[in-house]
């Protein structure tokens, strides 16, 4: 994250902006020269922008953003060896605080973590408790009628991880083999409905996370591991057991990714949308999506994935947008 930003974790940050909250109003005072029983004004920091509306509202009354993390969607949202949350994901949801700041005005907002898990994540936007959910979050219809989705920040699509000795060729593989998916993505629905369509008699096993998804097959208890190709990737990439393991076959899903934020929230949409016309302009997109799947990562391992037509395609519009405007 940027050094603009105090980084708070959890429930704790959220503490410290009630206290900083109390803290300033105890010491607001009536205008000079007002007379006694003045009402005290509220401190700048609570006074919302005129006409705010939705979590930007909140954001300017509380003074802090609050970020949805996950722990091991490699390399968009994880945890690193200190524990705080990094990755792609994380990184454009920076940029868009920043954004956030300047329509408010603002250079002190503080950024709060909410972990969130494949199950969790949508609901934690709905309800308020986060204000942008940075994980590997597929933007769908049925989705669409919870939260909104900023614009398509990856494009990925489901496959399955089977050891490097497992011959594969392509889904009919996956006939009466017993599978693993974490809750709540949409990879068990990609797979229930093929197996309905194809009658191949999978066994499908749902793990709370990729993690035990992952460990369920090194434990030898399934014969592969389905997830978003590039997930799938990161999980190889991650473990020194991953070198046991392949990621075979064809796509069985379409999965473009988004930050979600609540749904139908105009003024924070449109902060969205003017921080990826900023990250198109100054080409950081570019620099930021080099750095989680072109270089190492940080336990030393790099993805080496260019990025797809498609993502190319939706950040050059984002460019041809900014030039029309300034025509």
């Amino acid at each position: 994250m940027r050094a603009a930003f105090s980084l708070w974790r959890g429930l704790g940050g959220l503490a410290l902006a009630a206290l900083a909250i109390g803290s300033a109003a105890a010491q607001s005072a009536p205008p000079a020269g007002a007379p006694p029983g003045a009402a005290i004004p509220p401190p700048p920091f609570l006074q919302s922008s005129p006409g705010l509306t939705g979590a930007l509202s909140k954001i300017a009354r509380l003074g802090a953003v609050t970020l949805g993390y996950r722990e091991a969607s490699v390399p968009f949202s994880f945890l690193d060896r200190a524990g705080r949350p990094i990755g792609y994901s994380m990184d454009i949801c920076a940029a868009i605080v920043e954004e956030i700041g300047r329509t408010l005005g603002r250079d002190d907002l503080k950024v709060a973590y909410e972990k969130v898990t494949s199950e969790t994540r949508l609901q934690a936007v709905a309800d308020g408790k986060v204000d942008l959910e940075c994980g590997s979050t597929t933007a769908n219809a049925e989705r669409a009628k919870i939260v909104s989705f900023s614009p398509m920040i990856f494009v990925a699509g489901a496959k399955v991880m089977v050891a490097r000795t497992t011959p594969w060729a392509d889904f009919r593989s996956l006939k009466g083999k017993t599978v693993a998916a974490t809750s709540g993505t949409t990879t068990v629905a990609a797979l229930k409905k093929l197996d309905e369509r194809f009658g191949l008699g999978v066994k499908l096993v749902e793990a709370p996370d990729h993690e035990q998804a992952y460990q369920l097959l090194v434990d030898g208890k399934v014969d592969g591991v389905a997830n978003d190709d590039v997930l799938l990737a990161g999980l190889i990439a991650q473990h020194k057991s991953g070198d046991r393991f392949k990621v075979a076959g064809e796509l069985l899903s379409y999965d473009p990714y988004g930050i979600a934020y609540a749904h139908a929230d105009r003024p924070m949409r449109e902060a969205i949308e003017r921080a990826f016309r900023t990250l198109a302009k100054s080409n950081e997109i570019d620099f930021i999506y080099d750095k989680w799947f072109k270089r190492p990562l940080p336990n030393g391992e790099a993805f080496r994935i260019p990025m797809s037509p498609q993502l190319e395609e939706a950040f050059r519009t984002f460019e041809t947008e900014i030039e029309h405007q300034s025509e």
